[in-house]
């Protein structure tokens, strides 16, 4: 049974709730593994956090904001929690963004240094991102500072993991916890503040919407730069008493299914892209051991739910919804309670408000309030914007039950006004799914002399013509000026690290297409 949803459960720092996490589930109790196999339990884990940030705090000042550019990995989680034993500050840094993002990012944070490693640097093929960072901020490795870990050090760690309390710097529940960067989808990335009570409340929540058993093992391939990725697939398990199973990277298709089975994974984080493309390369033992699959980030089709139901059975597909604002879960399906096409509850402790919006009717742009609401936005001085008396703009149009379960409708940025009607970009990308269920889509909306905007169809389906789009659009009586006459065929669909759609890109893609043929 759940524990219900206290928000005085959540005012305490993201260390001390490690502390007593450890002390509630047990010091020798295996809490985060990685691909290489070597677990660490909660007494390991609490002294590498001290012998290593004992190392960084020499080099840096409480408070102090450290970028961190690593893999979801047991040094990359060590490394999280070694900054909360020390009072700084992580910054976590998108590798897969670009170079003028990641420069941005560290100087709107005001990041002097940067946390990497030299293996994952060779791996990743990093170094001109090395290369961008080093005139802005020093580049740290940890293979490094492991090297300079001497026996003082170790004898330190030794103590501070029997007695964390006592050694650990003392911060507030108030102080940041995290400064994340939002995925870009539909624009440039903004720096988020959450605070430790931001994240501590959103675990709380989670586990008082979905009864978790510490038995399990949490399967996260999502990058920690992610904030589904940090909270969903680290701080949850590991302050629940379930294993954090790390994974450098989710594009490893192949590689995954059987690391699930071999790791005896009960909960797999992903996105619709990737448990799609891993429900078709595992082989059916594979999978069939998860007690259920989380999808954020971006729409589950129905395609993806039959398939799982298809090749593994009865494991449910739970569908949730967050924002990086929001630490990120605001809502999700719950096992019991398995909504198809919705994105499942409102967590306890949110309050939701919905604004009306001009053409879009059944529905109204979501604001939310709450325990896991960010503490605001990093101003272009690095001084912390907090939201409007606590209330965080979604940009998101939604309807919401009677009893909290919210459906995505569109964001109020991906409505186009066509012929004088607000027409759903999500909708239309909707109708393509519907007759090429196993291909990708993305809709955008380009500027028109005679209708204002119209609808662009990017895709993957290279045989794709408007003729099948319309007659299925007639077939289910959706208007005919939401289907895309304009289609421009492409390789494959651009994403971003997250697995998001990236519609900055194709949007890019889009306009250079029109200047070709204008040309």
């Amino acid at each position: 049974m759940s524990p219900p949803f206290d928000p005085k459960d959540s005012e305490r720092p993201v260390f001390d709730s490690l502390v007593e996490a450890a002390a509630t589930y047990g010091a020798k109790k295996p809490i985060l593994e990685d691909q290489e196999r070597n677990p660490l339990t909660y007494q390991g884990l609490l002294r590498a956090a001290f012998a290593l940030g004992r190392r960084i705090a020499a080099m840096t000042e409480k408070g102090e904001r450290v970028g961190v550019m690593l893999p979801s990995s047991s040094g990359g989680v060590v490394t999280f929690f070694a900054l909360h034993a020390f009072g700084r500050v992580p910054t976590m840094l998108n590798f897969t963004a670009g170079i003028r993002s990641l420069k941005a990012a560290c100087e709107l944070a005001g990041v002097k240094r940067v946390l990497t490693s030299h293996r994952f640097v060779e791996q990743g093929k990093l170094h001109d991102l090395i290369d961008a960072l080093e005139p802005i901020c020093a580049v740290t490795y940890l293979e490094d500072v492991r090297n300079t870990v001497g026996l003082t050090d170790k004898l330190f760690a030794a103590a501070a993991g029997a007695l964390p309390k006592r050694f650990r710097t003392p911060t507030r529940a108030s102080d940041p916890g995290v400064i994340l960067f939002t995925s870009g989808s539909f624009g440039a990335p903004k720096g988020v503040v959450l605070s430790q009570a931001n994240l501590v409340a959103n675990v709380r929540q989670i586990a008082a919407h979905i009864d978790l058993d510490p038995a399990w093992v949490m399967f996260n391939p999502l990058p920690i730069f992610h904030c589904f990725g940090l909270t969903g697939g680290v701080l949850l398990p590991i302050l629940t008493g379930m294993k954090a199973f790390q994974y450098p990277s989710p594009l490893h298709v192949k590689q995954i299914p059987p690391l699930v089975k071999d790791s005896k994974a009960s909960i797999l984080l992903a996105t619709d892209t990737f448990v799609n493309q891993y429900a078709r390369a595992a082989e059916r033992d594979e999978l069939a051991g998860l007690e259920f699959v989380v999808c954020g980030a971006e729409k589950v089709r129905d395609e993806t739910h039959n398939l799982i139901t298809e090749r593994f059975g009865s494991i449910p597909l739970l569908e949730g919804y967050g924002a990086t604002e929001a630490s990120p879960v605001i809502a999700v399906n719950k096992p019991t309670d398995n909504r198809r096409g919705t994105v499942g509850g409102l967590l306890p402790g949110m309050e939701t408000r919905l604004e009306p919006v001009e053409g879009i009717p059944g529905g109204g742009k979501l604001l939310v309030r709450g325990p896991n609401v960010m503490a605001g936005y990093l101003g272009p001085d690095g001084a912390v914007e907090p939201p409007p008396d606590g209330w965080h703009d979604t940009g998101d149009v939604v309807s919401i039950t009677d009893d909290g379960w919210i459906t995505i409708l569109g964001r109020v940025k991906r409505f186009a006004k066509v012929g004088g009607e607000m027409i759903s970009l999500t909708a239309a990308e909707d109708l393509a799914v519907a007759v090429w269920p196993d291909c990708r889509h993305a809709v955008i909306a380009m500027p028109d002399p005679k209708k204002g905007e119209r609808l662009v169809l990017v895709t993957d389906r290279r045989d794709a013509d408007p003729a099948p789009l319309l007659a299925h659009a007639q077939a289910i009586g959706a208007p005919e000026i939401a289907v895309p006459r304009k289609i421009i065929k492409v390789p494959e669909l651009p994403v971003l690290g997250t697995g998001k759609t990236d519609y900055v890109t194709i949007e890019r893609m889009a306009k250079a297409e029109g200047r070709t043929r204008a040309a």
